[in-house]
Formats: C-alpha cells, structure tokens, sequence
C-alpha cells in the first residue's frame, strides 16, 4: 500500500429516523476524526455521507500507518528504587512490570535535581488496518443514540438494523466485523432502482457510482440543494413561489436518496380555511411543501418529493391527492364546527381548565391579564378598553376545535374567529400576537393593543410562578419563564415604552396577593428579568460593567436604559474614560466616609487652589450645558460633554488636599466633589467601568 490512500466507512442499515439523520452523519465524521488524530493517522479531507439506509465517511489520504516514535517514562528516583544492598525496591519492580519489562533492563537519567530510572523504547508505527477498527467501533459507539434496538439473533445494538458494511483503506477491505457485519467493498444502490450489489474499487469513486449506478444521490447538501431547486421550479411551473422552510427541506432530505419532484393539486374550495391550517397539515403530516400565489395568498397546489423515478408520475400524484383530502377535509370541518360560537361564548368554558392550580383557571389567569393590560394600554397611549377585551378573549381560541386539532394554530385561530364574529380588527390581530414573540428572534406584537395583552400575559406569569416558589432551576424551566422574560424584555426594550418595570411586577402581585407564597416575589422576578437583560446585551458584545454602570442609576423604563448604555458605551470609547471612570471610583470611596449631612451650596469663599477655583466653574458651566440635554434624552451629548472634566478633576487631585482637618473646609471641597459625581450620576455610575477598550 502506498503512506497515503482514501478510506472509506460505509453502513448500510434499514430506514434511519429522518430527523436524526444529518446529526448522525456529523457525529460520525467528529468521532472518526477524533480517532485517528488519537491514532496519530494523518489524513486530508474528511466527507461524511448520509442517506435514509446508510451513513459513511471518506477520509481522504490517510496514512498507512502511525509514525514510528520514542517513547521514555521516568520511575521512581534511584533512592527510591534501590536499597542499601543495592536491590531493587518494590517502587523499582512495580514500575518495571507498568513497562513490560524487568528492571535490570530500565536506563538510567541523570539531571541536575537528581538521577532516576527510566524506561525508553523505539515504537514502530502500527498499520492503519490494524487500528481502524477499533477507530470505528469507538465511533458508532459515541453516537447521539437515545435508544439503541437489537435485531433477528443478534446481540448488536444499534438505531436501526445493519445490513452491510463497506470499510475499504485504499484499495484493500479493512478486516473487521463491526455490528455483527463483515466488512467488504460490496455497497447497495437504490431499494428499487438498483437493489443489486455494487463493487467499489477505489473509495473516491463511491459518491459518483452510487450516483450514476446504483441512483442514490449520497452527500446530503447536494440532495437538499437538488430537492431546493426542483421544488421551486415546480412552484414556478404552477405560477407560484414554493413555502421551504429550513426543518422541512431537511427532513424531506433525510427521506429520499434519489429524489423526484411531483406536484399535486386539491379542491379550491378548502382554500376558505385558515391557510396556516391547511399549510400545518400539509408540511406536518404530508410533508409536502405548499405553493402561494405572488400576491400571498395559498394556491391549492402543493410539491412533494418522491423516493422513485416511476414511469407513471400521475399514480404517485394521484396517490398523494387522494391522502391529504380527508386531512383538509378535516380542517375545514373543525372550522365550520367553530362557526357556530362566538368566542366570548367560551369564556365560561375556561374556568374549566386549570392553568395551575395554585394560580387558579385558564379564565383566572385571564381577567387578571385583562386587568394589567387595561393600565398598560392606558401608560402607551392605546385604547383601555379594547386591551382588557383582548384580554378576557386571548385565551378562548384555545377551546375551539381547530385548535384542539392543529395546536400550533393558537392565537392564530383567534384572529380568524374575531375577524368572524365582527369584533374591532385591531384586537383580532392582538389575539395573534398575543403569544409574539414565540420564539427566539421572533417578531414582536406591533399593534398597541397586541403589546398589551402580550406584555400582561408575560409578567402576569413570571409573578404568579415565582410567587409560587417554582422559579427555573438549571435547565428545568416547565413553565418557560426564561422565554418569558425575554419576550416582556425585548417588547419593552425594542418598543421604547414609558413602563416601569418593577411597577409592573407590584401591579401583577397585588391582582395574585392571595395566591402568592413567596414574600419576596418583586425582588427575585426583578433580578431575574435584570439578569436576562443583561445576557440580551451581552450578545451585542457590550461588557457587563456598562450594563452595571446604567442599572446602577435605576433608569425609569427600558427604552431610557437602551439610550444610556449607548451613551457609556461611546463614552467608554474616548481618551478621557479610564481616567473619569477611575476619579468617579475616587470620589465615591472619599463620599462614603462622610458622616453627616453636606452643605447643600458650594461655597467658593472657601476656595484656597486655583484647581478648585477651575473645577467649580468647569462644574457650574457643564451644569447648564447638559441640562436641556437631559431634558431631550441625549445622554451620549451628555458625556461627551462631561468628557472635559477630566483636566479640571486631575488638577483637583494633584493640587488639594480634600479631606483637610478644618470641617467647614473639608466637606467645601466633598460638596465639589458630589456635585462633580451627581452630573455623572443622571446618566450613569461611571465608576463602574473597569477594562475600557478605545482602540474602536
């Protein structure tokens, strides 16, 4: 065999579970890569393949065999190794046996802090087709398998049964047998197209032959980018653009090794169902991807792919059509079902259902969601009323048969049935987003009666679940409140609203008194949400000790926290920052030690410094700079402007000396001081900032 060749790693197996495909291919290729670099292999190229019946690797020019290399472990010292007489210790013979040896065969070292026995031997580098094995028996072990099943007689375990293995190093079959397998350089093709055996010859070839012999089309971005294109093409013949999301396209993916677009059709008339319902059976149960019109709107089409390149296309069609009718017409039963009620008609339904049982019904949980939204709703500018309706009806939808059928239509299923029963438009799109944002990196409610509602239900959660002692712990959130906070933070934040945080949460407590346990539940929802916030920041890559510096001053509301920790931020960017912030820290170390109250108007009579004369008219004239600042919100002018401190304040420490024995004149020169600190103070702590980076 030639140092460097291809291997390739191929196990043919039954059906892999779909979804846990492409995270078995990329297990797999991690492990055997760690293998060999544990081997001391070297090798090129690493390519994993993956198709519904196999997983495989090539790795490109791998080594025939490790590096041959010398090896030297030191003992025990000789003191310790011998005796008096000169005999060999048990330390001595213990360390001869660990080495294979004896000890009349260990050399001895010599260093300056001693001399001890060591046992050196030249290693010659074992074969690749020795090693590779046990490589690859370590890898199928180590992959992300919840629950390994057994087959026929066999005493193997795996995801699926395993019907062959290819293990080929270079042109030669690695011997081994792995999962009750025998290793050969026999592969299968297509289950249909060519369920003969295929001989491969050379592991470079093997992506190309199963291709163009056996069709299967193995690298799975090349499937899930063919599948892409023919999707849209299809969509594109039928006049109308292709919904492909990333978790379909993959799923549809891991179930096709050789894939065939096909396009069907349904009866128009289901299209005066809910879209999102229609569509919700078609990608969940179907796995068919529908089609929309350009202007939006569903088409009754859709395009799903088939594992067969059949001489008939129009059976497989047929076929399909004939599966999704009794599903759509499902859909549109449950929603003529639905017709017959109004949704406050289930208003009453609701106090059937427990939300939990400490915090009482769905309904409960509702009118204090109403309750919270109506004072939000009148704090934004928004119409009170229609907020605390939203409220009593954001939970009905739950109750519908639609719902029931296809529960990610919640909310969902709320607009359609407002906009139904003639309700204001506005709180029929609030009902939707009401649960926005879903996820992360979700959009957010836009209407004022959505955020509302959206922003109610999320505090009155957080309260009432800390108020019952069950707050998140590790990775244990049942109740999702750190999706919760994040989703209250991100609507208060990104919406710049005029709330109060902590007013909100005694709002939520009070309307939850008699159902709380916790006596200190404003306190730990508060901290909660502040350190969420701070993880939001954190992921704009701004450092913690700006976030300290603003919560610092406790700002009335997020939209003007936002506003301050861009100011910092900028601020901490300039030549003047580490050495304000450091004086800032100074100042409030030399404020702590006061006792007593300080004179409330600076005396410049008392002056006794030109530094003092200096700073106190820097201080008087910045004072009256940032004042209309203030008022308008420009913190960041703020600091720029208080940036011109910094010589006035160095001069003022070089010069005074600020605690001087006469009283009057010492707490003259700590008002200076306090008054230098408060004009920080209404934008932020400064003192606060620790490694100041100016180099952006």
């Amino acid at each position: 065999m030639p140092e460097h060749a291809d291997m390739l790693f191929e196990l043919g197996t039954e059906e892999l579970p779909p979804v846990a495909l492409k995270r078995l291919s990329e297990a797999l290729c991690r492990e055997f890569e760690a293998g060999l670099a544990d081997a001391s292999l070297t090798h090129g190229e690493v390519i994993g393949y993956a198709t519904p019946r196999r997983l495989a690797v090539l790795v490109k020019d791998l080594a025939a065999r490790q590096p041959d290399r010398d090896i030297e472990r030191r003992g025990p010292a000789i003191k310790a190794a011998f005796d008096a007489e000169g005999r060999p210790t048990k330390a001595a013979e213990g360390f001869a046996r660990s080495c294979g040896t004896t000890v009349d065969r260990l050399q001895r070292l010599r260093t300056d802090k001693g001399e001890w026995l060591v046992y050196q031997v030249h290693e010659t580098g074992k074969a690749a087709g020795v090693l590779l094995p046990a490589i690859a028996e370590r890898a199928l072990e180590r992959l992300p398998i919840p629950k390994r099943m057994r087959w026929g007689q066999s005493e193997a375990e795996f995801v699926r049964p395993v019907h062959w293995l290819v293990f080929l190093h270079g042109q030669e079959v690695v011997d081994c047998t792995l999962l009750d397998a025998t290793a050969d350089r026999v592969t299968y093709g297509h289950r249909f197209h060519h369920p003969q055996g295929i001989t491969l010859y050379d592991p470079a070839d093997y992506s190309a032959i199963l291709e163009t012999v056996g069709k299967v089309v193995a690298y799975f971005p090349d499937r899930k980018s063919r599948i892409r294109a023919q999707v849209e093409a299809k969509a594109h013949e039928l006049g109308g653009r292709a919904d492909i999301d990333e978790a379909l396209l993959e799923e549809v993916t891991a179930l096709n090794e050789w894939p065939i677009p096909i396009a069907g059709s349904f009866e128009a008339d289901f299209l005066s169902v809910p879209h999102e319902a229609l569509v919700t059976t078609m990608k969940t149960n179907q796995k068919y991807f529908p089609v929309f019109d350009t202007e939006g709107r569903l088409m009754n089409h859709f395009i799903t792919i088939a594992n067969i390149e059949s001489r008939d296309p129009s059976v497989i069609r047929a076929g399909n059509e004939r599966v999704i009718r009794p599903r759509l017409a499902d859909a549109m039963f449950f929603w003529q079902q639905d017709a017959k009620k109004r949704l406050e008609d289930h208003i009453e339904s609701l106090k059937e259902v427990v939300f939990e049982k400490r915090l009482g019904s769905m309904y409960d949980k509702s009118q204090r969601v109403a309750a919270l939204a109506r004072y939000i709703a009148e704090e934004i500018g928004a119409d009170p009323a229609k907020a605390q309706r939203a409220g009593e009806l954001s939970r009905c939808d739950l109750m519908t048969e639609m719902v029931y059928e296809f529960p990610s239509m919640q909310g969902i299923m709320g607009r359609y049935q407002a906009l139904r029963d003639a309700e204001d438009p506005e709180l029929a799109q609030a009902l939707d987003e009401f649960y926005m944002p879903r996820f992360s990196g979700d959009r957010l409610p836009q209407t004022p009666t959505g955020i509302a509602i959206a922003l109610a239900e999320r505090i009155d959660t957080l309260v009432g679940i800390f108020g019952i002692g069950m707050k998140p712990t590790g990775d244990k959130d049942p109740y999702a409140l750190r999706r919760a906070a994040l989703g209250a933070l991100r609507i208060l934040r990104e919406h710049s609203l005029p709330l109060n945080i902590r007013e909100l949460l005694i709002l939520s407590a009070e309307r939850l008194a008699d159902r709380l346990t916790e006596p200190d539940v404003i306190d730990q929802v508060e901290l909660f949400m502040l350190e969420r916030l701070r993880g939001l920041y954190a992921e704009q890559a701004i450092p913690g000790d700006v976030f300290d510096a603003v919560k610092a001053v406790d700002p009335p509301h997020l939209g003007d926290f936002d506003r301050r920790m861009v100011a910092v931020e900028q601020f901490r960017h300039l030549p003047e920052a580490e050495a304000l912030a450091a004086a800032n820290k100074r100042i409030g170390n030399l404020l702590k030690k006061v006792e007593g109250e300080l004179p409330s108007e600076i005396d410049p009579a008392r002056f006794e410094a030109p530094a003092e004369h200096e700073l106190y008219g820097v201080v008087q004239r910045l004072a009256g700079e940032v004042r209309p600042m203030l008022g308008e919100g420009d913190y960041a002018g703020v600091l720029k402007a208080l940036a011109g401190l910094r010589q006035p304040v160095d001069h003022f420490f070089d010069d005074v000396m600020v605690m001087a024995e006469d009283p009057a004149l010492r707490d003259n020169r700590l008002a200076l001081l306090a008054r230098v600190q408060g004009l920080f103070l209404k934008v932020a702590d400064i003192s606060h900032l620790q490694s100041l980076d100016r180099e952006g």
